[in-house]
């Protein structure tokens, strides 16, 4: 659904029901929502306000804050968007508790994600509190969430338009956009194709001399903790 003729579809209910510049769009939902949600706001009437109530572990550690919307395209993702930031956004870890294993699993690859690029004391925190993330323990969701999003607003601040230091917060997404597209945007999630991403990179770091085996050990062995196929 996010693509061109969903964002269509929503652009004549808007104009259909004549909402106007001062209106606020909602979006209740994952990462497809918020993105499909934040890209109808950026073009209607040139732009509107959204707010961002995201109901995945995956959305509310990574695609509802930084500003980044954009729907997909038969020969790339992400390929049509633009930078436009959320009035607010909304994270209650009491809807995760619903939220089917699998889903909790692609969440946990994006917050993975923060520990590798910037914050080893995260890493390390999650090497030592993974099973209370995958049981959905408040506290441990709770925590893991703030520091994610500390992280991605600290670089987002300095790098908003993804010009530099932005493009850290994609470390396995160029595989695994390629793993998404080419299975056309089915049967993977997100975060598990971002998953294998992560790996495929730190294998190939290691190939290349720039990781030791055992520190690729170390990042499988997290990965695979959290229930990624």
């Amino acid at each position: 659904h996010k693509n061109l003729e969903t964002m269509n579809g929503l652009m004549t209910d808007l104009l259909q029901n004549r909402f106007g510049r001062t209106s606020c769009m909602v979006a209740l939902g994952g990462g497809v929502v918020g993105d499909l949600t934040g890209f109808s706001a950026a073009c209607f009437q040139r732009g509107i306000k959204f707010i961002q109530v995201p109901t995945t572990l995956l959305a509310q550690v990574d695609s509802s804050v930084g500003g980044k919307t954009a729907v997909n395209h038969a020969l790339g993702k992400n390929m049509i968007g633009a930078f436009h930031q959320p009035a607010g956004v909304i994270a209650d870890v009491s809807v995760l508790q619903t939220l089917p294993a699998r889903e909790l699993a692609s969440g946990l690859a994006e917050v993975i994600k923060y520990g590798l690029i910037r914050d080893p004391d995260f890493n390390d925190w999650l090497e030592s509190n993974i099973t209370r993330l995958v049981a959905r323990e408040p506290e441990a969701l709770e925590y893991a969430i703030e520091r994610s999003c500390f992280n991605k607003a600290v670089v987002v601040a300095e790098d908003e338009t993804e010009t530099g230091i932005r493009a850290t917060l994609n470390l396995g997404h160029t595989f695994g956009h390629a793993v998404e597209t080419g299975l056309n945007y089915k049967l993977w999630l997100h975060g598990e194709a971002v998953g294998l991403g992560m790996l495929m990179a730190a294998h190939m770091s290691m190939l290349c001399g720039w990781l030791t085996a055992d520190t690729c050990a170390r990042i499988r062995s997290l990965l695979v903790q959290t229930g990624l196929p």
